[in-house]
C-alpha cells in the first residue's frame, strides 16, 4: 500500500519542485526578474460544486486548476481524481508540466488540476455527472488553445469524452468541431490518437533503453519493479518483458506482490481486471509488508504511482542500479542526495514520464489538423522523440559532469528565459 498521508504528500511535493528548480536557477544564473515569474504561478482556481447522487442526496466538491505558466503556448497537463489533490499538489504538478514540456520542446506550457476524491466510493453514472459539473464550471478556464487537460492519477479516456462532450455542448453548432481537440487521451471513437494509451509507458521504458545502451547494459534477464499498475506501470512493464527482462515486484494502493522468478504481466493485467483492480492475492506470489518493496532484490525500480514515494526513509534500502520515475516527483530531494552517493541512476520525471505529454501533442495535431496518424507512425514519432530528448539531456549531464535532473532542469528553464528575453514583459 502507498503510505505518503496527504499532507506529507502535498508539502514535498511543492517543497521539491521549488529546490528543484532553484538549484537549476542558480546554476544557470537566471535572470532574477524571470526566476520571480516562474516561481509563481499565473492562475489558480478553486471550484466548489454540488452533484447529485445516484441516491438522490447532493454532494459538494471541490476542484482544482493550476495553470502556472504559458510562455511556449497554452497551458498543458492532466486531471487527478484522489483524495490528495489539492491547491498545493497542483501547484507543485503544474510547475512540472511547464518543465516538461519546455524539455520537449513543444508549444506548450504547464497546468494541472482534478478533483478532491475517491473515485472508487463513486458509481460509473456519479463520477459522469460529477466530471461534467466540474467541467461546466471550468468555462472557459479551459480551451483546445488556452489550456488543454488530459488524463491523470484515476482518470481515463472515458473521463475525457465526457469532458469534450460537456465543454462542447457550450459552443454553437458552428463552433463544436474546432473543440475537440480541447483534451487529449480521448477515446478513439471520440478524435483520440493511436498509441496515446501507451504513450507514456512507452517513453519510460524508451528511456530505460537509451539509459542502458548508454552505459552497455543488456536488459535480458533484468528484474525491475513497478510501484503503481495502472496505465503507465502496464505499458512500462510490457514493453520491458518484450526485450526479455523479468517483473519481480509490484506495488498498488491495496498490497504488494513479489515472485524473484517473473510475474506475468499480461496475466497481472487480467487478473486485476477481474479483482476490482487491485493485485492482492495474485497467483503465483508472495504478499510483502508494504515497508519492504523499495528493498526488494532487483536491477530496475519504477516508480508510477504518486509523488514522495521514494524518501530518506527508505532509499538506502533500494538494490536497484536504476530508478525510472514514471509518476510525477516520486523522489524527494534528500532521497535523490543519497542515491546519487550510492551511485544510483536516476531518469527524472520531467524526462523520462514526458511520451505521455508528447503522445497528448500528437493528437492535438491531429485534431487541429483533421489527420488520422496509425499507430506505428505515432510510436516511430514517439521514439525519435524521445531519443532526442534524452541524448540532449546525457550529454548536458555528462559536459557538467552531474546528475540528469539539474541538466534536464537546465536545459527547459533556460528555453522559457530566451523566450522572456526574446519577448520581453509587457507593457
Amino acid at each position: 500500500m502507498i503510505t505518503k498521508s496527504k499532507k506529507e504528500l502535498k508539502q514535498g511535493m511543492l517543497e521539491n519542485v521549488m529546490s528543484q528548480f532553484n538549484h537549476a536557477a542558480d546554476i544557470v544564473d537566471l535572470n532574477p526578474n524571470i526566476r520571480k515569474i516562474l516561481s509563481i504561478t499565473n492562475n489558480e482556481l478553486i471550484i466548489h460544486f454540488p452533484v447529485k447522487m445516484d441516491n438522490g442526496d447532493v454532494e459538494v466538491f471541490t476542484g482544482y486548476r493550476v495553470q502556472h505558466n504559458n510562455a511556449l503556448g497554452p497551458y498543458k497537463g492532466g486531471l487527478r481524481y484522489h483524495p490528495t489533490v489539492d491547491i498545493d499538489a497542483a501547484k507543485a504538478l503544474a510547475m512540472w508540466m511547464t518543465w516538461k514540456t519546455s524539455l520537449a520542446g513543444l508549444p506548450y506550457g504547464g497546468a494541472k488540476g482534478g478533483i478532491q476524491l475517491d473515485p472508487s466510493k463513486y458509481s460509473t453514472t456519479e463520477l459522469e455527472r460529477i466530471t461534467r459539473r466540474f467541467t461546466y464550471a471550468l468555462g472557459d478556464n479551459i480551451g483546445p488553445e488556452h489550456d488543454i487537460p488530459a488524463p491523470d492519477v484515476n482518470t481515463n479516456s472515458q473521463t475525457m469524452a465526457w469532458i469534450v462532450d460537456t465543454y462542447m455542448s457550450t459552443k454553437s453548432p458552428a463552433e463544436r468541431s474546432k473543440n475537440q481537440h480541447v483534451v487529449t487521451g480521448k477515446p478513439l471513437g471520440s478524435g483520440g490518437s493511436e498509441g496515446r494509451d501507451r504513450a507514456t509507458g512507452y517513453g519510460v521504458f524508451l528511456n530505460i533503453k537509451f539509459w542502458a545502451e548508454k552505459k552497455k547494459i543488456d536488459l535480458k534477464n533484468k528484474r525491475f519493479i513497478v510501484q503503481g499498475f495502472g496505465n503507465v506501470g502496464f505499458w512500462t512493464s510490457y514493453f520491458l518483458e518484450l526485450e526479455g527482462a523479468k517483473l519481480v515486484g509490484v506495488q498498488d494502493a491495496f498490497g504488494t506482490i513479489a515472485n524473484q522468478e517473473g510475474i506475468a504481466v499480461a496475466q497481472l493485467n487480467d487478473y486485476m481486471q477481474g479483482n476490482k483492480g487491485s493485485i492482492v492475492d495474485f497467483p503465483n506470489s508472495v504478499a510483502l509488508p508494504t515497508e519492504d518493496f523499495f528493498g526488494l532484490d532487483c536491477d530496475i525500480c519504477i516508480p508510477a504511482a504518486l509523488g514522495n514515494q521514494i524518501t530518506a526513509e527508505n532509499a538506502d534500502k533500494i538494490k536497484a542500479f536504476l530508478i525510472a520515475e514514471g509518476a510525477n516527483g516520486p523522489t524527494d530531494v534528500e532521497a535523490e542526495e543519497i542515491l546519487l552517493n550510492n551511485g544510483v541512476g536516476i531518469i527524472p520525471d520531467i524526462l523520462c514520464n514526458s511520451g505521455g505529454v508528447i503522445g497528448s501533442y500528437f493528437e492535438w495535431l491531429q485534431n487541429r489538423n483533421g489527420e488520422l496518424w496509425q499507430l506505428d507512425e505515432v510510436l516511430a514519432k514517439l521514439d525519435k522523440k524521445m531519443k532526442e530528448i534524452f541524448d540532449r539531456v546525457y550529454v548536458k549531464a555528462e559536459e557538467r559532469n552531474g546528475d540528469m535532473r539539474t541538466s534536464a532542469y537546465v536545459i527547459a528553464i533556460e528555453r522559457i528565459e530566451k523566450a522572456y528575453v526574446q519577448r520581453g514583459i509587457f507593457p
